[in-house]
This record gives structure tokens, C-alpha cells and sequence, in this order.
């Protein structure tokens, strides 16, 4: 790999390739073009992925620790349980991606957007969502300890049973996510400001066994 970088310094394309288990770490893969690979278990441990595109790529299991993926783009690619720790990921993007149980520990994520991705069980804390259009984000009993959606408009999705220690919601609207599993005196807690619609309202306080009429 190291030869074949050397040797193409123009845009580089990887098509249907396989790496699983592959260590690519602390290589210079900037702004290079990845269609339908395989990624299983792969290490791309201080990898530069700045300006990277993926597109229908696996990659289960992979370790991006302390790689620099500033705008790299990922587009209905299977990422769970990836590990992300104190990666660079300034303004990148993940739409259609699923990212079940991955793991954004002290990741630097200004800018960066999820959009229509499966997030369950996923260490977001701390992560900064302020103003943004938040799409069909399913965050089901994600950790998101510490995160700022203020401002934020959810467009349907899932925060169930989510992990919302210090998360910040002023003036978020969360009339079209689900928020099962949360109870009422959550509201006060976490939500004060944000906006709910009749409907979650009513659903919250039947949880304390009360009968709405």
C-alpha cells in the first residue's frame, strides 16, 4: 500500500477492495475515493483521511483513533461499533450510515453532521448539534451525556431511552422524534425551553399510572 501511494499522487480510487484486518495506519490517504470496500476490523489508527469519500463501504469493528477525517464524507456505509477516539472530524458527514454502538470519545466534531443514520447505543457525549437540522436520527439508548441541541429541530428519529446527563435542549423542537422511555419529570430536567407536542405530553404523564381524558 505504502508502494501504490507513492506511485499514484493524483485522486485515488479503491473500488471493491478488501482490507479487513488490514493495519493502514499513520498512511496518507487524503482525499481518496472509497466505493464498495470492505473494512472489517481494519486499523487506520493517525490515518490521514481528510477529504475522504466513502460510499457503500464496510467497516465494522474499525479503529479510526486519532485519525484526521476533516470533511470526509461517508454515505450508506456500515460503520458499527467503529471506534473514533480523539479523531479529527471537523465538518464531516455521515448520511445513511449505520454506526450502532460506535465510539466518539474526545473526537474534535465542529461542524459534523449525522443525517438519516442509525445511532443506537452510540458514545456521542459532548458532541455539539446546536441549530441544526437534526433528520431521522434513530439515537435509541445512546450515550448523550453533555451534548448541545439547543436550537436543534428533529425530523422524526428516536431518543429512547437515551443517556441525557447535562444534555442542553433550550429551544430545541422535539415534536416529530420519539422519546419513549423518558418520564415526565425529565421534562424539567433536561428539556426546559424545548418544545413537545400534546401528544408527548399526554404520553409522559400516562407513565405515572394517570389517566388523560
Amino acid at each position: 500500500m505504502v508502494a501504490l501511494l507513492a506511485e499514484n499522487q493524483g485522486t485515488r480510487t479503491f473500488e471493491k477492495c478488501g482490507f479487513d484486518g488490514e493495519d493502514l495506519s499513520k498512511l496518507d490517504l487524503r482525499g481518496a475515493q472509497f466505493r464498495g470496500c470492505s473494512f472489517a476490523e481494519t486499523s487506520f489508527e493517525r490515518s490521514n483521511l481528510a477529504e475522504t469519500s466513502w460510499q457503500g463501504c464496510k467497516a465494522r469493528q474499525a479503529n479510526f483513533h486519532l485519525a484526521d477525517l476533516t470533511d470526509a464524507s461517508f454515505f450508506q456505509c456500515d460503520l458499527n461499533n467503529t471506534a473514533w477516539m480523539r479523531a479529527k472530524l471537523a465538518s464531516a458527514s455521515f448520511k445513511e450510515v449505520k454506526l450502532t454502538g460506535a465510539s466518539f470519545t474526545d473526537a474534535q466534531t465542529l461542524g459534523i453532521t449525522f443525517q438519516e443514520s442509525l445511532l443506537v447505543g452510540a458514545d456521542l457525549r459532548g458532541i455539539s448539534f446546536r441549530k441544526q437540522s437534526i433528520a431521522a436520527l434513530n439515537l435509541s439508548d445512546a450515550d448523550l451525556a453533555g451534548c448541545d441541541f439547543r436550537d436543534a429541530v428533529f425530523e422524526g428519529g428516536s431518543l429512547r431511552n437515551a443517556n441525557l446527563k447535562q444534555a442542553q435542549f433550550d429551544r430545541a423542537d422535539l415534536r416529530c422524534v420519539d422519546l419513549s422511555g423518558l418520564k415526565i419529570m425529565d421534562l424539567g430536567q433536561y428539556f426546559k425551553g424545548s418544545i413537545i407536542s400534546t401528544d408527548q405530553a399526554a404520553a409522559m404523564v400516562c407513565g405515572l399510572g394517570l389517566l388523560v381524558r
